[in-house]
């Protein structure tokens, strides 16, 4: 780990891919912002007790002892002798918020169980263990996902979360002085340990990697805390969980390693609101091991040039830590950032406090039209089972959602789930809905979302430990139907202002910082109004089947179709809600928050405008020009560090001799540079899958014309699902070839249904 008494210049050569971006020191007005905002993570209440403390050190050490007479249970199960029993040995290592150092009160506590070889994971972590686990008093709330892509047990142990992963290495003793940093560690282990394994070995590179260890602490407790109360806090729903924001925030800590806290908040946002994904943002270069492990390269990866946000892992094998965004997610954290940076510009010039860059994102106010998801159980155990495995396959709505509107419709899932104390077995998610930005409002067309939330529902009832009463119902609601207990309190906020007032509001930003979100709220309420078109949902088609009472939900069977109110020929229609549409959705994008003038370091306009242009363009990796890339960046950098120089009256060393340097400062690496070859390699692979998914259609086509198939696809409906994604990739994919969209396929891929041979 670095030392903190080393010299900066020294520090910046060792760590990091590239040179810092400043080396100046803080200046007054920096220990100043510093203290209070110190003062103001005390104030929310960041920090555990040290009663708390001692507390989660004996549960670990509880648990320490539990794993290590499983692995010896294990052992006298397979049969071995006295003295391999006796030498069986299990090890706890932590890793997450708690092993960096930014854990709060009542968080949980992210453990790795290391265990030899012939301790499997399927039959013996989740079935021994688990069982054990379950006949302790002190264990709470036990429940397994073996299904997960990192499998995981999470329970309470004397009221502390434990999430706990498992991973069996080749060794058939495990030493208690076991280095799970070395690269050997990996040998001959299945994906998912390796997996388990780099959440320390992450970790462990990240301390080692930032230059001041309690400026990163610092600054990452805000970033979390920020991001928690702006609703971007979660993996599971495709925004960025803890590992993400560590890794982010250490790459800031990076470029600026004497920067204290105050500052590394400010630079956060200035960088990431300039950055241009999906350029990878790296901590140190990829290295391709010796074990032959399968790391984060688009040159070689197919999937790995799909990714919209990469953010590598610094441990081999380095992998896409956030893999999990998506689009609309994607778009939701830019806003996010472009809102943070012009806060942060107000509070260097001293017109806002730390508060306001630190209020609450008021959700369902946000949005004029929602999806709300309704799950329930027999059951707690049974609830817990299945909120857990719901919640992992979540984000697979947003994604279904942007296929089959081609992107048109965008998702804002809400990050956590909403109980309502009077329905007990019963949890509510919210996913928020808007069209596009720059979509024209008088083209718009009412969305039919029935096939896809039929197809995310059979994606959830997969599940393999799924029980009969495990059910889940997805309907539209809009935000005058809202539930009262989404609110806080229990109570409705008072209806939106006309469009003058918020107007009004948001021009007396500078003067009353407090309405910042309030007056947001309200402006995008206004612009996300439907205009009068098409069929809305009334309260009892929509209102109403999302909040009947838990006993009755359970007794009815939410797979059939509810009652459509009735037309204007006065015939009622037997469908679901969604089968009405969601009409309008007119540019409701969520508005960015408070503008603000420039603060210390103020950005050119023609040079940020041009970096946005481009970023919201979203180019694919492989096409992008890195000579051109960082542009705007450079201009804002230089144009800071002499700003820098003004300020301070020291003459700095030159940064930025020429455009390679801001490259490798940011993360633009030789990895993305291999547009012709990747083009090549590209149009390779679609060519082989178009030949056999053409194939594949053609066995269809001839068989789905026997009476005996057909019979059997229509008890199946399965088959004829997979035949229908068959065309719609093939479309795709030959849309992909020719660069522009056939004619056959101009239809919403939901509705293509054309021959199925090449």
């Amino acid at each position: 780990m670095g030392s903190p008494g080393s010299s900066a210049m020294a520090i910046a050569s060792r760590v990091g891919l590239s040179e810092p971006i400043s080396t100046g020191g803080p200046s007054e007005s920096d220990v100043s912002k510093t203290r209070d905002l110190g003062k103001f993570l005390v104030d929310a209440g960041l920090y555990e007790s040290r009663d708390e403390a001692i507390k989660r050190e004996e549960v670990l050490g509880r648990l320490d002892q539990i794993v290590k007479t499983w692995v010896k249970n294990v052992s006298r199960i397979r049969g071995y002798n006295g003295s391999v029993i006796q030498e069986a040995n299990a090890k706890i290592f932590t890793f997450g918020s708690y092993r960096l150092g930014v854990h709060g009160p009542g968080a949980d506590i992210d453990t790795l169980c290391v265990g030899p070889k012939y301790a499997t994971r399927n039959e013996d972590f989740f079935g021994e263990l688990h069982r054990m686990l379950s006949e302790m008093p002190e264990v709470q709330e036990l429940h397994s996902v073996p299904d997960a892509h990192v499998p995981v047990m999470r329970f309470k142990f004397n009221g502390v979360s434990i999430d706990l992963l498992y991973a069996n290495v080749s060794l058939r003793i495990i030493p208690e002085d076991l280095d799970i940093s070395q690269e050997s560690i990996l040998q001959n282990v299945d994906d998912q340990t390796v997996r388990s394994l780099n959440g320390c070995r992450v970790t462990d590179q990240i301390l080692r990697l930032v230059p001041n260890i309690q400026n990163f602490r610092t600054t990452l407790r805000c970033m979390r805390l920020w991001a928690k109360r702006r609703g971007v806090y979660s993996n599971v729903t495709g925004f960025l969980g803890g590992i993400n924001w560590a890794l982010l925030v250490a790459r800031i800590c990076q470029l600026y390693p004497n920067a204290l806290p105050s500052m590394l908040v400010s630079r956060f946002f200035r960088v990431y609101n300039l950055w241009r994904w999906p350029n990878p943002v790296m901590l140190c270069p990829i290295q391709e091991g010796s074990l032959g492990l399968s790391f984060w390269d688009p040159r070689r990866n197919y999937k790995d040039r799909s990714h919209l946000m990469p953010i590598i892992t610094p441990a081999y094998p380095c992998m896409n830590s956030s893999y999990n965004v998506s689009t609309s997610t994607l778009q939701v954290m830019m806003e996010e950032f472009h809102r943070g940076n012009e806060i942060c510009e107000e509070i260097e010039s001293n017109k806002l406090n730390w508060e306001t860059l630190f209020d609450s994102f008021l959700f369902f106010e946000a949005y004029t039209n929602y999806l709300q998801m309704d799950i329930a159980a027999e059951t707690d155990e049974d609830l817990m089972s299945w909120k857990g495995w719901v919640e992992s396959r979540k984000r697979l709505l947003t994604l279904k959602i942007e296929r089959d509107t081609n992107g048109v419709l965008q998702c804002h899932p809400h990050p956590g789930e909403i109980s309502d104390k009077s329905k007990p077995l019963h949890h509510s998610y919210f996913m928020g809905l808007r069209r596009k930005q720059g979509a024209n409002p008088q083209e718009a067309q009412p969305f039919d979302l029935r096939m896809t939330v039929e197809d995310f529902k059979h994606d959830v009832y997969a599940y393999s430990f799924w029980k009969p009463a495990m059910l889940i119902h997805v309907c539209h609601v809009k935000r005058k139907d809202l539930p009262i207990f989404v609110f806080p309190g229990g109570v409705r906020p008072s209806p939106p202002r006309k469009r003058s007032e918020s107007r009004t509001i948001l021009k007396s930003l500078a003067s009353c910082p407090v309405q910042t979100d309030a007056a947001v709220s309200r402006k995008r309420r206004k612009l996300d109004e439907p205009p009068n078109r098409g069929t809305s949902l009334t309260e009892s088609s929509s209102n109403s089947a999302c909040t009947s009472d838990a006993t009755s939900f359970l007794k009815k069977q939410i797979e059939t179709n509810f009652s459509a109110p009735k037309s204007e020929d006065g015939v009622a229609g037997n469908l679901s809600p969604l089968a009405q549409g969601i009409p309008g959705l007119d540019q409701s994008e969520r508005a960015a928050e408070p503008s603000a003038s420039a603060g210390a370091f103020p950005t050119p306009i023609a040079i940020e405008k041009h970096v946005m242009e481009q970023s919201s363009a979203q180019i694919p990796l492989i096409h992008q020009d890195s000579s051109e890339a960082f542009d705007g960046l450079e201009g804002l950098l230089k144009n800071e560090t002499q700003n820098n120089e003004e300020a301070e009256g020291v003459t700095q060393p030159e940064l930025f001799p020429d455009k390679q340097a801001v490259e490798v400062a940011i993360g633009t690496t030789s990895i993305i540079q291999f547009q012709g070859k990747a083009d090549l390699e590209e149009l390779e692979v679609l060519q082989t899958d178009l030949f056999m998914l053409s194939c594949i259609s053609c066995f269809f086509f001839f068989m789905f014309r026997l009476r005996h198939f057909r019979v059997v696809c229509s008890r199946w409906n399965w088959l004829y699902q997979l035949q229908l994604r068959l065309q719609q990739q093939k479309c795709r994919l030959r849309s992909s070839l020719s660069g522009s969209v056939s004619p056959r396929c101009l239809r919403r891929p939901s509705q293509c249904n054309h021959e199925t041979t090449s």
